[in-house]
């Protein structure tokens, strides 16, 4: 697998996320919920944590969680962030953003990668 390093920096009013789920899923509340990824079923918005913003963005800030249309982001590339860590990042349409939360969303689960 390529792995990006060096700086990554999106332009204009771009937004970089990260932590988008696409497995299999256990809500707060103890259900489990297996992939659909690549199903009709699987056809749904989706939760992910901003990575980075251009420097247009002002709708969302670093470290927001955004709720983001499906199929309204972009195949995730793999980096190396500043602690040596593997990461999976995908750009998303700002105008496909239909929610922002300063929090993490309580009402998933998103394991870590």
């Amino acid at each position: 697998m390529n792995v990006v390093k060096g700086k990554i920096k999106p332009i204009r009013d771009n937004v970089l996320v990260t932590d988008m789920e696409f497995e299999a899923i256990t809500t707060a509340s103890g259900i489990f919920i297996p992939s659909q990824n690549g199903k009709s079923e699987g056809v749904k918005p989706r939760w992910g944590r901003v990575w980075a913003i251009g420097p247009e963005q002002q709708d969302v800030n670093v470290g927001d969680w955004i709720y983001v249309e499906h199929g309204r982001w972009t195949r995730g590339i793999t980096v190396e962030d500043e602690n040596g860590d593997e990461i999976i990042i995908r750009r998303v349409e700002n105008k496909s953003i239909m929610m922002q939360s300063d929090e993490r969303p309580n009402d998933v689960y998103i394991p870590k990668m």
